[in-house]
């Protein structure tokens, strides 16, 4: 039986079968976030990614594996660059904030996904439903691990770690979900600014908060991403 993370492809070539499905893919997508996922035909999706149905077949078995690949595209970008980014970031409130960015901008650059994932991940199948919450758990381990280093390393107070992270999160998916509103009073480093301002500094220990003040003036106040480096 095959693996619910499985999408069967007719096509045998692993590049062609890439190429193909991100055109297709990034259609869909368009289509779903300004139509809804039900109301979206194969035969819309096909044409906006100027394609036959019958392609369209030869790379997906069915719409939900089009919702499917849609939603683990921006979950598979979490689980990579984020890591990636803060690899050779040290200190613990930099790799906390630095992580907090990392994951801003992802969504900023996938802005309709991640709007998506709210949207219609309960039209997945049940299998591939948990699938993309199993992702999403991940992705909040690897930052519920930063703030325990904080912690852990006396820059923030006891909290509770989870509860924090899913807040962490919900403000990093708010730069998709509320872009109309947010992008009136913000570009992208003024509101992860705002956010590190609001969610992570106020638990910062006095250490803590002396690494934020020399990571913010390393980032221009976030102006742009984290420079690496030692807090200090």
């Amino acid at each position: 039986m095959k693996s619910p993370e499985h999408v069967a492809s007719v096509v045998s070539d692993p590049k062609l079968v890439e190429e193909r499905r991100a055109g297709i893919l990034d259609a869909a997508v368009k289509l779903f976030a300004e139509n809804g996922y039900y109301v979206t035909t194969i035969q819309q999706i096909a044409k906006a990614s100027g394609v036959s149905i019958g392609l369209i077949y030869q790379y997906f078995g069915d719409k939900d594996d089009i919702l499917f690949l849609s939603l683990k595209r921006v979950l598979d970008r979490y689980e990579t660059e984020i890591p990636a980014r803060l690899e050779g970031v040290s200190h613990p409130v930099d790799r906390l904030c630095t992580a907090v960015w990392a994951y801003c901008s992802i969504v900023d650059e996938l802005r309709q996904v991640a709007v998506l994932t709210y949207r219609s991940t309960g039209s997945l199948r049940a299998d591939r439903r948990a699938l993309i919450q199993q992702a999403e758990l991940r992705t909040n381990r690897l930052l519920e691990r930063c703030v325990r280093d904080c912690v852990d390393g006396g820059l923030m107070r006891q909290l509770d770690e989870f509860l924090l992270v899913y807040q962490l999160v919900m403000f990093c998916h708010a730069w998709a979900l509320k872009n109309w509103a947010m992008r009136e009073r913000f570009d992208l480093g003024g509101y992860v600014s705002g956010g590190i301002s609001l969610l992570i500094e106020p638990f910062l220990t006095t250490k803590g908060k002396a690494a934020l003040a020399s990571l913010r003036r390393r980032s221009g106040d976030f102006s742009g991403p984290p420079a690496r480096g030692s807090a200090g």
